[in-house]
């Protein structure tokens, strides 16, 4: 028999190639795992919403038969509600059908109910009641610009999305595409990659087009943003309007991850790959990189990784959570899971073979009480 817990809790969401698997833990070092929840279903996308006092699980499903939805679960995985017509549907006239749902973007605690949504082909969509149905923004669907948009290595994704504090200022990247931002809410959308370099193009400096991996917000100073690129690490002070490389000091600008502090100004986390032939950790010895200083510098955190590993981190497959110290997680390709409770300075395995994994979030869960069995599981699912 096990107890009941309650107070500050962790939960885990990890999706796979093959399905999802759920762990709760009290103290980030000991994980109670369950799964695999929608078995051999593709699961790109998680966003774990802790607002209004509730915790609610949103994944994207992507079924080879059924194709893709947004499933939710108000208690961890025991049950799970999936709309009958399906979270997101494009409207009849786009002539446009859902290929996979690689975002989950729960909005500010001012703003509950809100979440986005990033999809394939490029497409975002935004949701009033929580994550049970979506609407196309129509302002990026019918951009000019789409017909010049193409498609990264894993699909046309839309798959990042920023939203600043009072809402109006939306930043998304794509593949490809580049960075594109909205000034009003998500009605109109402008390119903004300047100094954002595309080294296979004739133009290597174009006002859109580039291959952008990732893009997250710094914590406190409003208007900036960092981004992993395909070929580089930037990082702009000026809302959008010019990047400059904050490169120097990695062992390789290529990557996928790009995650930032939840209070700390001018802290972020990257996961550097050799590219672009290999995509393999530089040297086989897979690091996490992380800046306390936007950039100027930055801390190699390897105490707890192995020695050689070849498999890569995929650019939504790493979480933070909000916790003092903050947590950071990841997984790699080769369905190994690892997580740090003091902001990356040591890693401990917390699940291993697992099918590939492609997203990982991680949140504190105050106040849920979660069944703790007497021998919680810890280093494998």
């Amino acid at each position: 028999m096990g107890c009941m817990a309650t107070g500050e809790n962790f939960v885990l969401a990890i999706g796979t190639k093959k399905g999802l698997w759920l762990a709760t833990s009290q103290d980030r070092q000991q994980w109670s795992f369950s799964g695999p929840h929608f078995l051999m279903s593709e699961i790109p996308s998680i966003g774990i919403d802790t607002r209004d006092g509730r915790t609610r699980i949103m994944v994207g499903v992507r079924s080879e038969h059924w194709g893709p939805t947004v499933a939710h679960s108000d208690d961890l995985g025991a049950t799970w509600t999936e709309p009958e017509q399906g979270a997101i549907t494009f409207p009849a006239d786009t002539g446009a059908a859902v290929e996979r749902i690689w975002q989950i973007y729960p909005d500010a605690e001012s703003r509950p109910g809100v979440v986005w949504a990033g999809a394939e082909p490029i497409s975002v969509w935004k949701s009033t009641d929580g994550g049970e149905h979506f609407e196309l923004n129509r302002g990026l669907w019918d951009h000019p610009h789409r017909s010049e948009w193409g498609a990264g290595y894993g699909g046309a994704a839309a798959h990042s999305i920023v939203v600043n504090r009072a809402g109006d200022n939306v930043h998304i990247a794509m593949s490809t595409g580049g960075v594109y931002r909205s000034l009003d809410g998500g009605t109109s959308w402008q390119p903004r990659n300047k100094g954002i370099s595309v080294r296979f193009m004739p133009d290597p400096y174009p006002e859109f087009g580039q291959c952008v991996h990732k893009i997250a917000a710094d914590a406190v100073v409003e208007g900036r943003l960092y981004a992993q690129n395909h070929h580089g690490v930037y990082r702009t002070d000026d809302n959008g309007e010019n990047w400059n490389s904050i490169a120097e000091g990695l062992p390789a600008d290529f990557g996928f991850v790009m995650l930032t502090h939840p209070r700390r100004e001018g802290t972020a986390w990257v996961v550097p790959l050799k590219a672009d032939g290999e995509r393999i950790p530089p040297e086989g010895h897979l690091a996490v990189h992380r800046t306390d200083d936007a950039g100027a510098t930055w801390k190699r955190l390897d105490s707890g990784l192995p020695g050689r590993e070849y498999n890569s981190v995929l650019r939504d497959a790493a979480s933070v959570d909000s916790a003092e110290p903050a947590g950071v997680y990841f997984g790699t390709r080769g369905g190994t899971v690892y997580a740090s409770a003091d902001e990356g300075e040591s890693f401990t395995e917390v699940a291993s073979h697992l099918p590939d994994v492609l997203c990982v979030r991680a949140a504190v869960i105050s106040g849920v009480a979660l069944q703790v069995p007497e021998r919680a599981a810890a280093g494998g699912a």
